[in-house]
């Protein structure tokens, strides 16, 4: 086990910074508060980080904060072990060692605080909950979108989220997708639910609506890596791995119905990365409607992308039940849908 003691006294936080995937990069350029208000955060090195490097000890034991934050502490001299100054992050620590530091504010971390909001929770137990998040809801704070995400609105749910890294959180939705989330309300919940969506045990499936008419057959499975758009950063794109950055990815679709002007697409994820399912649609010429990013076009009064996460299903990692949860169509994309003459007919 791990002491944690905060002088002065102060809320908890909880970031994302330690997740899989988590774009660290996106806290580079904070600025910190100055020394007088900072705080100072006492700690012991458990069993679990024993003869691991300091940086990463750190990552485990303040997850609110990015690595690149927690670096520049250490590069500050912030960081101490049983009263030294310590400066590498390599420096090997050992279970019961005294840690210190002197932690300056950010942006970052004064975002992770309550904010009461309504949440559509469709299941809840004593170890999860998955919700149903609505389109335009940010999933955690980040650069222009520090306050009134879905962590903050978990935090304002329930204490037990303030003990918790991210709130819980264990995997994202994009601003503009609508649909389930699981969520961790215990640390060991959170681990076990990590490790089987990386296990790829957990069945996530989408509905959107694509433009031009499908062709071929019903089924088809997209198997192509994924990287950082090198023309375009605010885009991902489908990526040769020999001369670019990326991670392989898959994705089955399944036609439900087809119009001359589009299709409505059954998607089902293997792997999850950043915007997998609009970069797959795209590479084979069938954008989503309104993923302006992508080169979709709004349908209608539809103005946001064409997916939902409607359903969602894996073993309960406490109890082993199994789970199978869905989410309603949002009336955005059934308007949509009708304005193609196209039908949903449930789950």
């Amino acid at each position: 086990m791990s002491a944690v003691v905060v002088a002065p006294a102060q809320a908890p936080e909880s970031g994302l910074s330690g997740q899989p995937g988590s774009p660290d990069e996106e806290w580079a350029g904070e600025e910190a508060g100055g020394a007088e208000e900072a705080e100072v955060r006492q700690m012991q090195v458990g069993t679990a980080q024993h003869a691991a490097r300091l940086d990463k000890a750190l990552a485990e034991l303040v997850p609110e904060f990015s690595r690149s934050y927690l670096q520049q502490l250490l590069g500050q001299g912030l960081v101490r072990i049983n009263g030294q100054p310590a400066t590498k992050p390599s420096l090997k620590v050992k279970a019961g060692d005294a840690l210190a530091l002197e932690m300056r504010p950010t942006q970052q971390s004064q975002a992770f605080r309550p904010e009461a909001m309504d949440i559509d929770v469709v299941y809840e137990d004593e170890h999860l909950l998955v919700v149903n998040k609505p389109a335009g809801l940010v999933v955690h704070p980040a650069p222009g979108n520090w306050s009134g995400t879905l962590l903050n609105g978990l935090l304002a749910r329930d204490a037990k989220a303030l003990l918790v890294p991210r709130a819980g959180i264990v995997h994202r939705l994009d601003k503009d997708t609508s649909g389930l989330m699981v969520v961790a309300r215990e640390r060991s919940t959170m681990d076990a639910l990590v490790a089987m969506i990386a296990a790829r045990s957990v069945h996530r499936q989408y509905l959107a609506l694509a433009h031009k008419p499908w062709a071929g057959p019903a089924r088809r499975t997209v198997q192509e890596p994924i990287g950082r758009d090198p023309r375009n950063r605010l885009r991902m794109a489908v990526v040769d791995l020999a001369s670019h950055a990326g991670k392989p990815a898959r994705t089955d679709f399944r036609l439900l119905e087809g119009v001359g002007a589009g299709c409505w697409v059954e998607c089902t994820l293997h792997t999850g990365r950043t915007h997998q399912i609009r970069v797959h649609m795209a590479s084979i010429g069938h954008p989503l409607v309104a993923d302006v990013l992508y080169g979709g076009t709004p349908v209608g009064a539809l103005q946001r992308q064409a997916l939902h996460a409607f359903h969602l299903a894996f073993t309960h990692p406490v109890t082993g039940q199994p789970l199978e949860l869905h989410a309603p169509l949002p009336p955005d994309m059934g308007a949509a849908l009708s304005f193609w003459g196209l039908r949903y007919n449930g789950a």
